[in-house]
């Protein structure tokens, strides 16, 4: 298919480059009982190896000419095609020990991390290529100018490996930006589980939309400066000072102190 014109909607960049492809096949370690599931195959750069080494392989694909076309090349005994979009896709009723990987679309590359990490329990490892500034940022130590809301929350849920830096030429056509690959493996056991991860994602997400703003300012409508000092953080930090586990120690407060305050209420 290589007539197919890349499509800017879908931000279709196909990865061309055999040596890149043989590294990632070699990094990723298939085995022929994988639960191995694809995301945005594009021209198959690297279904056709997976396919090679997995009883079954499982493609996710928004394209319908590209699905149609990877629907001709492979048979059906070894690989489904899912035409459907990633973002709404239900990876949970795959089963579980999922391997995800994927050339993930740049323009939604946080919107399916997320995605991703809302199953995470189901999840064995994912292996991804990504603009190589969204892998620094996720794999971003607390203290750092990179460290924010995407390194809370995908830190929360998994272990983050950078693996290559792969060019831009190793793409038609070359994305104007730098790209990487980095494999996710979920934590073993989160380093605190958070009672309300809404709140914990909330109180991330407003701490570092204002990340200049010291802690008892950004995240006043959570708490205040004297809890602050009850849970031993101090309030003149910044956001991108706190740890992964300390987030979820404001989120694991906030959350208590509301139901606290919903007991009482009911008991009046």
């Amino acid at each position: 298919m290589t007539g197919h014109r890349p499509r800017k909607r879908f931000g279709q960049h196909f990865l061309i480059d055999r040596a890149c492809i043989a590294r990632i096949i070699a990094a990723i370690q298939p085995e022929p009982d994988d639960l191995m599931v694809e995301i945005g195959p594009g021209l198959g750069a690297l279904t056709e190896p997976l396919s090679q080494l997995v009883d079954h392989l499982q493609v996710v694909e928004i394209d319908r000419d590209i699905a149609q076309e990877l629907e001709r090349r492979f048979a059906t005994e070894r690989v489904t095609i899912h035409r459907a979009d990633a973002l709404e896709f239900d990876f949970a009723a795959l089963g579980t020990g999922l391997r995800v990987v994927g050339n993930l679309p740049y323009n939604i590359s946080s919107p399916l991390l997320f995605r991703i990490a809302s199953v995470s329990a189901r999840v064995r490892d994912c292996h991804f290529m990504l603009q190589r500034e969204v892998v620094d940022r996720m794999a971003a130590a607390p203290g750092s100018k990179t460290y924010g809301r995407l390194s809370v929350m995908i830190q929360y849920r998994f272990q983050v490996e950078k693996l290559l830096n792969v060019p831009a030429g190793a793409f038609r056509p070359p994305p104007k930006v730098e790209s990487a690959f980095v494999r996710l493996v979920p934590q073993a056991s989160l380093p605190l589980q958070a009672a309300d991860e809404r709140l914990l994602g909330a109180i991330v997400a407003k701490a570092f939309s204002q990340r200049r703003k010291t802690l008892r300012n950004a995240l006043a409508e959570f708490v205040s400066e004297a809890e602050l000092a009850q849970l031993g953080v101090e309030a003149r930090l910044r956001p991108e000072n706190l740890s992964v586990e300390t987030f979820v120690r404001l989120a694991q407060f906030a959350a208590n102190r509301a139901s606290r305050h919903a007991a009482g209420t009911i008991n009046a």
